[in-house]
Parts: C-alpha cells; sequence; structure tokens
C-alpha cells in the first residue's frame, strides 16, 4: 500500500523546465462514473411499462349485475306516412320537418276547385228534387179531395163509378210519383254528403299527435294515395311519428333467449349517449325467430320520454337479474374480464387462484383476489378489491409485481 507521502509526491507539479509531465490516468474515474449510472438506473426500476387501467367498481354501487347484453333499435310502434284520400294537385304545403302537430291539425291542402263544383252542382240537385217533392205532395193533396167528392157524389148516385175509379187511380198515380221523390231527395241529399266529403278530403289532417320526420311533398305537385303517374305522383304528405310510442327492440341470442322475462328489468345505452343509462322493462317476447341470425325479438319498454330519443338510434341494452328486496348488499368489485390472470403453479401463487395488478403510485402491484360470476364483459370480484382501485386491463408480457407502470389510457366502467 502506497504511503500519504508517496500520493501527495504523485499530485505536485513539476514546474522546473524541460520536466514533462506526468500522465494521469482517467479510466478509474470513467468505471466510477458508470457504475454510479448504473445504480440509479437500478433504483429508478427500469423504464415504466405502459399499461392501460380501468376503475373497479363497487358491487354495492354496481347495481343488478347483468344477465347478458344485446344490441337493436329504438322503434315507433305507431308510425305513419300522411296521405290524401283522393288524387290531385297540392296546393298548400304546412308543415315542415321536427314539428310537433296534434291529432286532427290540417297538415296540407288540395286544389278544391273540383270539389266546390261538385258540392255546389249537389246543392243544386238537392234543392230541385225538394221543389219536385212539394209538387208532388200538392198534386197527391188535390187527388185526395177529387176522390172524396167522387165518393159522395156516387153515394148520391149523382155520377157513373167510372168518375170514382179514375179518381182513385189518378189518386194512387200521385201518391207513388210521391214516394219516388222522396226517395229522390234522399238520393240528392247523400250526394250532398259526399260532395261535402269529397271537400273535406282536400284537407289531410294527422291522423294522432307526434312529430313530423319528413316532408315528401311541395305545392304544385300530384299527391294520391295509390302509385300512380309513372313514378311522378307522390303517395304521401310527410311521415308523422308518435313519439310516446317509441321502444327499443333487440336480437337475442336463441341460446340465451331462456335467460329473458316478460317484465325483467334492463337498462338501456344509447349509442348516441354513452354516458345516459336509461331504465326499462321487457314488453314481451316475440313468438319466432330469425333462422338466417339464430336470435328472437325482444320488445323493451323505456320508462323515459325524452327528446333525446329518436327512432332508428342504435341502442345497447343489459338485461339486470332480478335482485329480492331483503338480499343483503353484494360485496367486492366488478373489473373487466380481460383484468383477470389466471394462476399457473410456480407463478408466484397457488394453481387454480386469480390475481389482478392494482396501479398504485405509478407501480403495478399483484393482487390476489377471489372470482364471482360472469356479468357481461365485467367479472365480480367476491375478495380482493373493494372498489375504486385502477386494475390494469390486459397485462402486458412480463409484466411483475412492483415494476414502474405508466398509464396509457383510462377506460370506464361499462355501467
Amino acid at each position: 500500500m502506497s504511503r500519504p507521502e508517496d500520493l501527495l509526491r504523485d499530485l505536485r507539479i513539476d514546474r522546473r523546465p524541460g520536466a514533462t509531465p506526468r500522465r494521469r490516468r482517467r479510466w478509474p474515474w470513467l468505471v466510477g462514473a458508470a457504475a454510479l449510472l448504473g445504480g440509479l438506473l437500478v433504483l429508478a426500476g427500469g423504464r415504466p411499462v405502459p399499461v392501460e387501467v380501468a376503475t373497479a367498481r363497487a358491487a354495492a354501487d354496481a347495481g343488478p349485475p347483468v344477465l347478458l347484453d344485446a344490441s337493436g333499435f329504438v322503434t315507433a310502434r305507431r308510425i305513419a306516412t300522411v296521405s290524401s284520400r283522393i288524387t290531385g294537385r297540392v296546393a298548400e304545403v304546412l308543415i315542415e320537418e321536427g314539428m310537433r302537430v296534434e291529432e286532427g291539425q290540417v297538415l296540407a291542402r288540395l286544389d278544391a276547385a273540383d270539389a266546390e263544383a261538385q258540392l255546389e252542382l249537389a246543392r243544386a240537385q238537392l234543392a230541385a228534387s225538394e221543389s219536385q217533392l212539394a209538387e208532388a205532395q200538392a198534386q197527391l193533396a188535390l187527388a185526395e179531395s177529387t176522390l172524396a167528392r167522387q165518393q159522395e157524389l156516387i153515394a148520391r148516385q149523382l155520377t157513373a163509378p167510372a168518375a170514382l175509379d179514375q179518381a182513385r187511380a189518378d189518386r194512387d198515380a200521385r201518391a207513388a210519383r210521391l214516394a219516388s221523390l222522396r226517395k229522390a231527395v234522399e238520393v240528392a241529399r247523400r250526394q250532398l254528403e259526399l260532395a261535402q266529403l269529397g271537400l273535406e278530403h282536400t284537407e289531410i289532417r294527422a291522423p294522432f299527435p307526434g312529430v313530423i320526420v319528413a316532408k315528401a311533398a311541395q305545392p304544385g305537385e300530384m299527391v294520391s294515395p295509390l302509385s300512380a303517374g309513372g313514378g311522378f305522383t307522390r303517395t304521401g304528405i310527410g311521415t308523422l311519428v308518435d313519439m310516446d310510442s317509441l321502444e327499443v327492440n333487440v336480437d337475442v341470442n336463441e341460446a340465451f333467449i331462456g335467460r329473458v322475462q316478460p317484465g325483467m328489468a334492463v337498462q338501456a345505452v344509447l349509442n348516441a349517449y354513452p354516458d345516459w343509462r336509461i331504465p326499462g322493462s321487457v314488453i314481451a317476447i316475440v313468438p319466432t325467430a330469425d333462422r338466417t341470425k339464430a336470435t328472437v325479438r325482444v320488445r323493451i319498454a323505456l320508462d323515459s320520454r325524452d327528446p333525446r330519443i329518436v327512432p332508428d338510434m342504435g341502442v345497447r341494452v343489459s338485461f339486470l337479474q332480478p335482485v329480492a328486496a331483503d338480499a343483503p348488499p353484494p360485496s367486492g368489485a366488478f373489473v373487466p374480464e380481460s383484468a383477470i390472470l389466471q394462476v399457473a403453479a410456480g407463478e408466484g401463487g397457488e394453481a387454480g387462484t386469480a390475481a389482478v395488478f392494482v396501479v398504485e403510485d405509478g407501480r403495478a402491484h399483484r393482487v390476489e383476489v377471489a372470482l364471482g360470476e360472469l356479468a357481461g364483459a365485467e367479472r365480480h370480484v367476491t375478495a380482493g378489491l373493494a372498489g375504486g382501485e385502477q386494475v390494469v386491463i390486459a397485462p402486458p408480457e412480463g409484466l411483475r409485481d412492483g415494476v414502474r407502470v405508466a398509464v396509457a389510457a383510462a377506460a370506464a366502467g361499462p355501467r
């Protein structure tokens, strides 16, 4: 070992002329710096592993468990393409898309010139028939008076029997004509009613209250209840939807239709509003299957009548498991199924158990859990988690307990 005097002598600078400076050895310093850097890397735990996380939902706050999920669309039980009862030219359209209308409200008017002319003609015919009826009534009254005088003359033997027969025949003819004219007057009144009805048919009215979702005709176009005119004739003025009749139709795989019962509680989520949970219930299971898709259609009633719900919207429905009123609140938490790791022999746990990685203070910690039932895309963890923890979704290969992680994205809970 070198003495202190020798070390000091090595550090002394020789300032004599012509003296050659002693060359220093720098490799010990490089080795020390490398060792120091390696120690810092070890203490830092290496490069953080990027992971995705989701928040575990407390089972007590999650509501009833989900039996199965299905997708479908919002539909309307009452929807109509409103058209006229007669063929005619559109004179006026009084609707626009999005307008709310009441039952009986006028939506459009057709050209009423022909209908008004028919109405005037029917009125004139009725007036003529009533005039003829009045004349026939007067003639019948005269014929009855003549018959009565002839009967008195015959009783006094002052006239021939032939005159009495003539008076009786004239009276009967007048009575028959009067009956015929009465029928003619009744027919004329019916024709007047038909003409009035034809004029009313030039006004197209709403058959029920609702919202106009489509406007199909403009003034000047021909409209008809039948498809005619080589494709140039409209078959309707617009489409009317009763928003109070909205429901959801979903297709359930026939292998799981046995889990669905009428009246079962459901929770619907519109594709347009993924954070809005709409409660509802099963109306009915349509007793027929689609052989091409192996599904059965189920009708769902929504408890909300919000204007954001419109026909043909995509919707996801979760069928909820019935829970008894006196049942204790569930324990544990719900986590995505992809966050569960099945522990094999030699992996730091008992074979056959399950575990999840929980992110705390920037590090992943392995937590063993007890598994419950599968609820849709989630798994009920009955022990090991209480809810609120950040669990790693689809843990990457090689993730170990205590490794530093970087959260790449946070996934929202399914419900």
